[in-house]
């Protein structure tokens, strides 16, 4: 056991660090910046917007839902914390709150203690799907800040399961480029993924 530490205490993660302008974008929301609400808005609206459509089935519904999600973000601003999560994490977390919030809504108060049980058996799929649906939506975000190839040669591997060959064989580029390029994405996805927790 490591000194200083009780065997009852959890051990805390390692803090992060944030970079320069998520520091800037957490002090302008704690002074109640409004540009930095519409700032947050501009860059991560799209996969919000996405992830709520995919979730609640419904786009106005979504649309309902972001707004909430854009009003806890300005509402709890002086508590962002970038040390402690990245904006996109931390607003997928929002978005993935509220989601869970309106599914549950959907689900009829029950009149007859007895189908309790079951109303409840039927809402925790639909919770873990919001929440492996948050998961996909941010590693769909991350993906976009590789270079476009990179981000190419990840898609083909692991949403069309294709092999280094077949995706040299469809795409064209010789099969060394391609597992050059893909142990040089995954590289660069795994320090993004590392920068996001």
């Amino acid at each position: 056991m490591a000194a200083g530490s009780s065997g009852n205490t959890p051990a805390r993660p390692a803090a992060r660090t944030p970079t320069r302008s998520e520091q800037r974008l957490a002090g302008r929301l704690a002074r109640g910046e409004e540009r930095a609400l519409k700032q947050i808005e501009k860059e991560y609206s799209g996969l919000l917007r996405g992830y709520l459509q995919q979730v609640l089935g419904d786009r106005a519904t979504a649309e309902d839902v972001l707004q909430q999600v854009m009003l806890e973000v300005w509402q709890r601003g002086k508590s962002f914390d970038p040390s402690r999560a990245s904006v996109s994490t931390w607003v997928m977390m929002i978005a993935r709150s509220r989601a869970i919030d309106h599914l549950r809504r959907r689900v009829p108060e029950p009149h007859d203690p007895s189908v309790t049980a079951s109303l409840i058996d039927r809402m925790a799929p639909q919770e873990h799907i919001a929440e492996t649906l948050a998961e996909q939506w941010q590693m769909a975000h991350l993906l976009t800040q590789l270079p476009r190839e990179e981000a190419q040669i990840l898609r083909m591997r692991f949403h069309e399961e294709l092999s280094q060959r077949e995706i040299a064989a469809r795409t064209g580029i010789p099969l060394g480029t391609v597992k050059t390029r893909m142990v040089s994405a995954l590289a660069r996805l795994r320090m993004l993924m590392e920068r996001e927790v």
